[in-house]
């Protein structure tokens, strides 16, 4: 009876293992598209001068990005109904996109 509950116990701890390294996988996987997304102002910097961002321009983008990143990565894992993900994860876009606009040229009226 022991043996089996110990069979039993290595089988669900390896499981959980598992999905465990998928969840490390996938925020890995948000955190090296990210830091790719910063890095294309930065190669385009070196060609144009059209693109002139500065140190406080790619930490205020970095913040934004990673903030979204994590709060994606959390809602993924803690919430279990598809739509509420979907509705969770579309307002986080939205809201991205407008902070976004709003620094880049102000459409809301200089809020930031």
């Amino acid at each position: 009876m022991i043996l089996i509950s110990y069979l039993h116990l290595v089988k669900s701890s390896r499981k959980i293992i598992k999905i465990k390294t998928m969840q490390n996988k996938r925020l890995i996987i948000v955190f090296l598209v990210l830091s790719f997304l910063l890095l294309i102002p930065l190669i385009a910097m070196q060609f144009t001068d059209e693109v002139n961002w500065t140190t406080i321009d790619f930490v205020i983008a970095g913040g934004l990005l990673f903030g979204a990143g994590i709060i994606s990565e959390i809602v993924l894992r803690k919430i279990n109904s598809l739509n509420h993900k979907v509705g969770l994860l579309s307002a986080i876009l939205i809201i991205v996109i407008l902070i976004w606009i709003e620094l880049a040229v102000g459409i809301l009226g200089s809020l930031f």
